[in-house]
């Protein structure tokens, strides 16, 4: 029996053409260019429920250890500690002040604080609105008022001064703050202590910021560059500084180490904070 080769086997089907108007296939023409697949899709807004609920304001304050108080800084000295120990300390006087002139409670101003005023001062150095404050609870006409959040203001009333040595003990830890000394306009040696570019051999660089960035990527200068610019004037806090002693006749205290300002500044000295001993973790 032969067998046909199969290149002369013919098939008893015919190919279809998609060239014939019957079985052409209508398809909807798209005119889309490629930059349109890239455009975000815009879906119907969606309106929000209305919130009936207003949320309570949250007063974000710093929160701390104890009471404390204000004192003038009057400079620095070394003090020999009875084991022959020299240690710098800066000496800081206390004027006439340090008296509660306001206890805010969580009902009447939504936190626990209490004001202190410190320094006083004649009557026509204060304007009316801060004499009718201080009038109210019949105290005297005092330069600085600073609050001190506390967790409980219990004991504490109007025109009630604070004595020093009931509240520190020396050997206490304390945060001091303060305004540290102006020192204007300066450049990147001083104000960020950079270094400077070679003093001979024709260098045209001494001290000079140099570059500060690309031109063209980025093509502009990052926030938060340092550069030259005004140095000093801010407020600064040291904390867990120790009191090496304390003058009930001369009225000062002395505190290890330097404060921030010159004599004559302000200072606000409270108890060191110590998470989890004298305030909560949370």
């Amino acid at each position: 029996m032969s067998v046909a080769p199969i290149s002369s086997i013919k098939p008893h089907f015919h190919p279809i053409r998609l060239s014939s108007p019957t079985l052409r296939l209508h398809t909807p023409k798209i005119h889309a260019s490629a930059s349109s697949f890239l455009r975000p899709l815009h879906l119907p807004k969606i309106p929000k429920p209305l919130n009936t609920h207003r949320p309570s304001t949250q007063i974000t304050m710093s929160m701390e250890a104890g009471i404390g108080v204000m004192g003038t800084k009057l400079g620095m000295m070394s003090f020999f500690e009875p084991n022959g120990t020299v240690v710098p300390v800066t000496v800081v006087g206390f004027r006439e002040g340090n008296i509660v002139t306001q206890v805010k409670t969580e009902a009447t101003d939504g936190y626990d604080a209490v004001q202190v005023g410190y320094r006083r001062v004649r009557d026509r150095k204060l304007t009316k609105p801060e004499m009718g404050h201080l009038e109210k609870s019949g105290i005297i006409p005092l330069r600085h008022l600073q609050e001190f959040r506390l967790q409980s203001v219990e004991g504490f009333e109007p025109n009630q001064r604070l004595v020093l040595e009931e509240l520190f003990n020396e050997g206490d830890l304390v945060d001091v703050s303060g305004t540290t000394i102006g020192k204007g306009f300066q450049g990147g040696i001083k104000r960020h202590h950079f270094k400077r570019g070679p003093m001979t051999h024709g260098s045209k660089s001494h001290r000079q910021l140099g570059s500060i960035g690309a031109g063209t990527t980025p093509g502009r200068v990052y926030p938060g560059k340092k550069m030259p610019g005004r140095m000093g004037g801010t407020k600064r806090k040291i904390r867990k500084l120790k009191i090496v002693k304390i003058d009930n006749d001369l009225k000062i205290v002395m505190i290890k180490g330097a404060l921030p300002g010159k004599p004559g500044n302000l200072l606000r000295i409270t108890p060191a904070k110590i998470v989890g001993k004298n305030i909560p973790k949370s």
